[in-house]
């Protein structure tokens, strides 16, 4: 029996007479333990690995996306690296990080001291669950294989004539449809679909091109490219994106389409010159995750009652707020998506145009020939429109022109930058629109952030530390009263219990799996209004949210966490003042 039967065995997780015939048929089959284990489901993929991990006293890794040079990547061949089950994370100097899901294999070890004598490197080695080494085999071939060969390919057409930048713009153009560069780009957009990505940022250095993807809102290293490979792959994204080739001394934004797994992705590009050379930024816009409803979004409770009344409303404005990246854009579209029906004539301006929505009429401003969201908008009320969208408030005569667009019988949807939803009165007053204006065209303001949502797969139950019960306590004691009745029993409870992130095939070792959103929204009433003639300060206001029973985005998280839909520390990190 090994090791990893029999601590199962002290842990009653599965019986004696059981592993014994576990132990039996896995030697029979030619199968390692832990195979046997997951594919009989006697126990889960992170649980196994965790007590491996404490069995072989050696680190467990959750690799997401690493940051591997190609040039090491062919220091373990693919062939190898399947056979054994380990890859190359990461490089420092010469030491090299190798994830591998049976480090005790005495083959697997002989095997990887032979490689490291014939490529002249140390390494260290780290446990990875059979989950995460998939995941990583797959980017690996996706890297090595085609990334490899393309490079090289490229590299032997840039050695055969003069430097890219210098050659005449036709030949320049040819040689950037040609196969190597095309191929180079596919691999980044698939990998990045493939990952889950929300963005691409590729990044010239002093000696190499950075490509990094984003993954639940945080940038992660994926490869570096040979820096003489830039001018093309600029060049690529820029004619798939109908931008100007030569034109590398100011900004430019495009967007163009993409078949990736048999789903048409759209791509928003936007190139920023630099002083290494151009940054490239794409945004990975999938219209299958586009448009959700308002439960997906994370809203619920009283503040997805308050927006539910504001939009059966004939007229009004809404303001969703929050900082770059919280979602704002995606409420606005569930909104829109709620609204959208055959008898009315809806009508957005955006900047830009994110995701196509059938039946509504989709402008994107261009500030650059003076068509920008006040002009535009002017021309959207001759359009006999019953709903507008417009993308972002940003200054007075945009401000002025959605409350007057409000006030003249239309639904008004748009998005403005403050803290919280409390501050959307006294932004719009700063912004120069008179305090009488504000009660009968303002129906609600909503605030927002981001945080990650656990995986469901292997999310953990764990006893909330002193600490946490305490500031879940605070909390739950401010809620509205009905919100406080229906939480209290959590409580009353000897022991408070949270989730932690575990990590599994299914998240591919990351122990979260998506977004959700935070929420607080305040609704105009009769109390607010006075208040806004009288003295709209925002403590004021903060008074009259009270009153209302608004949930704070800090308690809503809260509520989540209560939920098993997050960890306290997302909320905490998202919520800082």
């Amino acid at each position: 029996m090994t090791d990893i039967l029999r601590l199962l065995v002290e842990k009653n997780l599965i019986e004696k007479s059981k592993a014994t015939l576990l132990a039996s048929e896995a030697n029979s089959r030619n199968l390692k333990i832990e195979e046997l284990l997951l594919a009989q489901g006697l126990v889960d993929e992170a649980t196994l690995f965790d007590l491996k991990s404490k069995t072989l006293a050696i680190p467990l890794r959750k690799p997401e996306f690493q940051e591997i040079f190609l040039k090491v990547l062919e220091l373990i061949p693919e062939e190898s690296a399947k056979y054994y089950k380990m890859v190359p994370l990461s490089q420092k100097g010469r030491e090299l990080e190798i994830g591998m899901v049976y480090p005790e294999d005495s083959n697997a070890q002989e095997a990887l001291k032979f490689l490291a004598r014939q490529g002249n490197f140390s390494y260290k080695v780290f446990l990875i669950t059979l989950g995460a080494f998939e995941g990583l085999l797959k980017q690996y071939r996706s890297l090595k294989g085609e990334m490899t060969q393309v490079l090289a390919e490229l590299e032997k057409e840039i050695d055969k004539g003069e430097e890219m930048p210098s050659r005449p713009r036709s030949q320049f153009e040819r040689f950037v449809e040609e196969a190597p560069v095309t191929k180079i780009v596919a691999v980044i957009l698939r990998t990045a679909v493939e990952g889950n990505a929300s963005d691409i940022h590729i990044e010239p250095a002093k000696e190499n091109v950075r490509v990094r993807f984003r993954l639940l809102g945080e940038l992660h290293s994926s490869l570096l490219l040979p820096l003489k490979v830039h001018p093309a792959l600029v060049a690529r994204i820029k004619i798939l994106s109908s931008l100007r080739i030569d034109e590398t001394r100011i900004p430019q934004d495009g967007r163009f389409s993409a078949s990736v797994g048999n789903i048409a992705i759209d791509f928003r590009v936007s190139t920023l010159p630099t002083a290494l050379g151009e940054k490239v930024a794409i945004r990975v816009l999938d219209p299958t995750k586009a448009l959700k409803e308002f439960d997906s979004l994370g809203l619920q409770g009283e503040s997805l009652a308050k927006l539910k009344a504001a939009i059966k409303k004939p007229y009004g404005l809404i303001l969703s707020t929050g900082p770059t990246g919280s979602g704002k854009t995606t409420t606005l579209y569930a909104v829109l998506h709620a609204l959208n029906r055959e008898g009315v004539n809806i009508v957005s301006l955006e900047d830009p145009v994110e995701y196509l929505m059938e039946g509504v009429n989709q402008s994107q401003v261009r500030p650059e020939i003076g068509y920008d969201f006040a002009s535009g908008l002017r021309q959207i009320l001759r359009q006999d429109p019953n709903i507008i969208m417009v993308g972002e408030v940003r200054d007075k005569e945009t401000a002025s022109l959605v409350v007057h667009a409000s006030l003249t019988g239309h639904v008004v949807l748009s998005s403005l930058h403050t803290n919280n939803a409390l501050g959307v009165i006294p932004r719009l007053l700063d912004m120069g629109i008179d305090k009488y204006l504000i009660p009968p065209t303002l129906s609600i303001a909503l605030s927002q952030r981001l945080i990650r949502r656990l995986c469901e797969a292997c999310k953990v139950k764990t006893k909330a530390p002193k600490a946490v019960v305490a500031l879940v306590e605070k909390e739950i004691r401010s809620l509205p009263a009905a919100i406080q009745k229906q939480s209290e029993h959590l409580l009353s409870q000897k022991e408070l219990s949270v989730f932690q992130p575990k990590g599994c095939k299914k998240c591919s070792a990351a122990g979260f799996s998506g977004r959700i959103g935070i929420f607080e929204v305040i609704a105009m009433t009769d109390e607010l209004a006075q208040i806004v003639l009288s003295d709209p300060s925002e403590i004021n206001i903060a008074k009259e949210a009270i009153r209302q029973g608004m949930v704070s985005m800090r308690q809503d998280g809260i509520l989540k966490v209560l939920d098993g839909m997050t960890t306290i520390e997302e909320v905490l990190t998202a919520t800082e003042s």
